[in-house]
């Protein structure tokens, strides 16, 4: 049976934001500065969502997603709370490509996405979960307190051994940079959604992790000026 990544990815956000509240805080202020474009693209027409996964994000909710993160209710699935992972950085995506921000992103037209597949849904989760778990070992070292926070996190959210295995062999496994980077070729989309997700996961205090993300952002092809728009919409600087 092939995994559920969007649980996967639910449960070990709900596990690093629950042991690191700066984890906690970048999130959700990332989507609090999103929910305003978030209501305006819901109010623009098909075309509009269809740019964006309008859709999902709207069947995902990253009201679900701010709601979690701040100690929302018990009720919120580790599929919705992925879900509502992928929604918020597909957001930022769209904001950061599109130059909506102050400043331009060096993008001469509106970025055209395509609401993604179940399948391709889970697919991309598998490469942001990755994304999170190298930017996670990009100093050389993962706190075992933290990771028994999000292996307990896990096992009392329903997540099997299988799942919980995959997330634990990822941690002690090689960087997976060249993976990443091949998973996003020729989708801006996705490369920015990997950037954003890597800064909210960790807090950028080492020279490592600086070197690891400069070096990301530049392999993924992200210009200067889409990587400032998403360092602004997390409040965070590599």
């Amino acid at each position: 049976m092939a995994l559920n990544f969007m649980d996967l990815l639910g449960s070990v956000i709900q596990g690093t934001t629950a042991s690191s509240p700066a984890a906690s805080s970048r999130m959700s202020n990332a989507g609090s500065s999103l929910q305003g474009l978030l209501e305006s693209l819901m109010g623009a027409g098909q075309s509009m969502k269809q740019r964006v996964g309008g859709d999902n994000l709207a069947a995902g909710g990253i009201g679900a997603l701010l709601g979690a993160l701040m100690g929302g209710s018990n009720s919120t699935t580790m599929n919705s709370l992925g879900g509502s992972m992928m929604g918020l950085l597909g957001m930022m995506a769209y904001k950061a490509l599109s130059g909506s921000m102050s400043g331009s992103s060096g993008v001469t037209s509106q970025p055209q996405y395509t609401p993604p597949t179940p399948k391709q849904q889970n697919s991309d989760a598998e490469i942001i979960l990755t994304a999170m778990i190298d930017a996670a070992k990009a100093d050389g070292q993962v706190d075992s307190d933290e990771l028994n926070r999000i292996m307990g996190t896990m096992k009392s959210s329903g997540i099997g051994q299988e799942g919980m295995n995959y997330v634990i062999g990822k941690l002690q496994g090689p960087m997976e940079t060249a993976k990443i980077v091949a998973a996003v070729n020729g989708r801006p989309d996705l490369a920015a959604q990997v950037y954003s997700a890597s800064l909210m996961a960790i807090d950028v205090d080492t020279e490592a992790e600086k070197v690891y993300l400069d070096k990301l952002a530049k392999a993924m092809g992200l210009s200067p000026a889409v990587v400032r728009n998403i360092e602004q919409l997390t409040g965070m600087k590599a």
